[in-house]
């Protein structure tokens, strides 16, 4: 059906071998997650009334109200802001971090250089004046850098972080990084030393494809703040847009005044229909998960198979959705993620060319042949096109389709010449 080489479908077959085992802890781990979900929906007593669109100020919007309890149960948190006019992860960040701080605030963020997008949002190395950067309203910034193997640097978190630090900001994946992401355990020991030294201080955790990575939520390990987008892991491959903040009550009330307006906060904004979208993104976010799950274990295995080196490993932890593979130079990483936009349900005819996307420092391809327009849930690879010529591998919807296309672009590798 797919002319793939038998070199390609024999390593596959080994492939899948390797991962029997790891295959066999994701679905147990899917599981636990679904159950989690299932109990949210029942204990809020989630109807299909609540899937009612709302117009205009959208008062009294119960689907909206349970939908924000549901993602709280589900995160831990006392509260939470789910609304589809965040436009992505980045925008939901940028609430929540132009809702807490004031001018004269500090923000201390000790995952290294922060994503792409969000630099300009912080006012990192901008030469844009008034811009409306945190550093334009007067917000200042600290930075820790990752120590040599990607793990924080807890001996300079303890000499840097003082009671005047109003904000610690966390990204829990590697970006566009070679790190590994924030494991849990991790998670724990750095808002342990965090609330020692500074009790009042406030811990924000970009939450992007971590969600139902495991068993716990940052949440229960001494996170206040958590955000991401809908059209990642909670989204569950059904919702079209959006985005979500959880966390302390308090937190999410400011958040919801930045969004909306001071005093209405929460209790107005029309959902337009986009509920049960929501609803059922968020039902079936465990399974996709651990589908994308699957995809990154076995694309490791077939290119570690293959020579190339990976991170993580296809039998190491995972904390994240994201599988990076390093390629040999520009040409291959183009050419990786041309094949898999080709072997993609939608656009698959398309080719994807480096540009200039805004916000990002280098020029970036993206393949994404997906139903919703740029959703890293749905199989989709992406890369800067700078040194070590990396490719970020995230999602896939089904294992089985993903699969395939993985398959094609090993074969396009091997068989460039």
């Amino acid at each position: 059906m797919f002319n793939i080489s038998k070199k390609i479908k024999d390593l596959s077959q080994k492939a899948m071998i390797l991962c029997e085992n790891e295959f066999k802890k994701i679905d147990k781990q899917t599981e636990y997650n679904q159950q989690k979900v299932l109990k949210a929906f029942i204990d809020n007593r989630v109807s299909e009334t609540h899937f009612s669109a709302s117009t205009g100020y959208g008062y009294g919007d119960t689907g909206r109200d349970i939908l924000d309890k549901v993602f709280a149960q589900i995160f831990g948190a006392e509260d939470a802001l789910v609304r589809h006019n965040f436009v992505s992860g980045t925008h939901a960040l940028t609430v929540a971090l132009f809702g807490i701080l004031r001018p004269g605030d500090t923000i201390l963020n000790i995952t290294g250089q922060p994503y792409d997008t969000l630099q300009e949002v912080i006012g990192i190395n901008s030469s844009k004046k008034d811009f409306g950067s945190l550093q334009d309203f007067g917000v200042n910034y600290k930075q820790i850098s990752l120590i040599e193997n990607g793990s924080i640097n807890f001996k300079e978190l303890e000499k840097t972080l003082t009671k005047n630090i109003k904000l610690v900001y966390m990204q829990r994946s590697r970006g566009y990084s070679i790190r590994p992401a924030l494991s849990i355990n991790s998670i724990k020991e750095i808002t342990q030393i965090i609330k020692k030294i500074a009790p009042q201080c406030i811990i924000l955790l970009d939450n992007c494809y971590g969600e139902f990575v495991g068993y716990e939520e940052p949440l229960l390990n001494g996170v206040d703040l958590i955000a991401g987008s809908l059209i990642k892991n909670p989204g569950g491959g059904i919702a079209p847009t959006g985005g979500y903040i959880a966390g302390k009550n308090y937190l999410i009330e400011r958040c919801s005044y930045r969004l909306t307006t001071p005093g209405t906060g929460k209790e107005i904004g029309a959902t337009l229909g986009f509920n049960r979208e929501f609803f059922m993104g968020i039902f079936n976010a465990p399974h996709v998960v651990g589908e994308a799950l699957k995809t990154a274990v076995f694309s490791a295995a077939l290119f570690e198979l293959l020579g190339y080196s990976v991170t993580p490993k296809y039998n190491e932890p995972r904390d994240d959705i994201i599988q990076v593979l390093k390629l040999d130079n520009k040409e291959d990483l183009i050419l990786f993620c041309q094949s898999i936009q080709s072997a993609s349900p939608i656009d698959s005819f398309v080719n994807p060319e480096p540009w200039n996307m805004p916000g990002y420092e280098s020029q970036v391809i993206m393949a994404a042949g997906t139903f919703t327009l740029g959703a890293s849930i749905e199989l989709s690879a992406d890369a800067p096109l700078r040194e070590p010529y990396a490719v970020f591998l995230q999602g896939g919807i089904n294992f089985h389709s993903a699969k395939i296309a993985i398959m094609a672009a090993a074969d396009k590798l091997i068989n460039k010449n």
